[in-house]
């Protein structure tokens, strides 16, 4: 009978942000990681903790080569384009890239008789609900490209689940934030959209000053508060799900959160703490869709899943994140 280490699963976009820090937590658990990453956004430093093949989801000449090759237990499926404002301009290259490449990567896994899949989703399946905290069965009505191409990928895996037995796990990120800084790993995108990092960028004068959208909400202290999870807490809830799938067929969803909401002025203060200085800011206009707050309701995932975020305090994730970004070898990683 195969070992634990030889367990392998299959992550696609392992060589991403989310992608490389579940690999972390797989290898840790007793899985053998096989990333299977384009790199059109992925980095090859990422990729520390198993094989990497360099290719496309869609190519399934390739994906069955691979299932053949390691024969996984399971695929976590994060390979997407993953930019709101693009996705808008370029809707073909978000349908075909994150809608018709998953189908694709789920049509080889039928045809090898692989039944379990985790699904990187997000919160944008939402849109702008009406009240906070969001729980899963709040209405999902996504109000752009990104949200509504993965709001499809879920309606397909549920399909996939009553007609042919899939087992899929679909977990709808909040705002994933934070680094595994000790293992080399954290948040580098280009170009970098996520608050904290352009928070920290600013703080070590890389950019200009952080524009803060709007100072009218009504929230506490009158900026948009949002759901912030380290990006290690998310990992570990992907290794949940394969676990869940041990016992459970069909499809679920499960949102990943904290239900503790932090402001763009609370994520400032903290950076300006962690590096000693005030961070430049400006205030500019709201942003259209923006809506005053999100944030989970998580206990459905502490119920079943077992899973909680334990540490995704504004403090830890701002630490690990400076860490990681100040750190000696980031030219390195950046220049790989």
């Amino acid at each position: 009978m195969m070992g634990t280490l030889m367990r392998h699963a299959l992550v696609t976009g392992g060589a991403g942000y989310v992608g490389s820090h579940a690999c972390r937590i797989l290898a840790a658990s007793g899985y053998q990681p096989v990333t299977l990453d384009n790199l059109s956004t992925g980095h090859r430093w990422a990729v520390k903790w198993g094989p990497l093949e360099v290719g496309d989801i869609a190519d399934h000449g390739l994906v069955t080569a691979l299932l053949t090759k390691y024969r996984p237990v399971a695929v976590m499926h994060f390979a997407a384009l993953s930019l709101v404002g693009e996705s808008g301009s370029q809707p073909a290259r978000y349908y075909e890239t994150n809608v018709a490449g998953t189908l694709s990567l789920l049509q080889a896994m039928q045809r090898h008789g692989l039944d379990r899949f985790v699904f990187s989703s997000t919160c944008a399946t939402y849109g702008e609900p009406n009240s906070c905290p969001i729980d899963e069965a709040t209405a999902q009505q996504p109000i752009n490209t990104y949200g509504r191409s993965k709001l499809m990928v879920e309606t397909i895996l549920a399909d996939f689940a009553r007609a042919y037995g899939l087992r899929a796990t679909a977990l709808r990120y909040f705002n994933a934030a934070g680094a595994a800084d000790a293992d080399g790993i954290g948040e580098a995108h280009q170009p970098e959209t996520h608050l904290i990092p352009l928070v920290i960028a600013a703080a070590l004068g890389q950019r200009g000053p952080v524009q803060v959208f709007g100072e009218d909400y009504p929230t506490a202290d009158e900026t948009c508060e949002r759901d912030y999870v380290h990006v290690n807490d998310l990992a570990t809830a992907h290794v949940r799900a394969l676990e869940f799938q041990d016992a459970n067929a069909g499809f679920n969803a499960f949102n990943l959160g904290t239900g503790r909401p932090y402001s763009v002025r609370q994520v400032i203060a903290a950076v300006a703490h962690q590096a000693g200085r005030p961070v430049p800011h400006e205030m500019a206009a709201r942003r259209a869709g923006d809506p005053p707050a999100l944030f989970a309701d998580p206990r459905r995932a502490r119920e079943i899943l077992g899973w909680s975020a334990t540490q995704s305090s504004l403090e830890e994730i701002v630490a690990s994140a400076w860490r990681w970004h100040v750190g000696d070898a980031k030219e390195v990683r950046l220049a790989v």
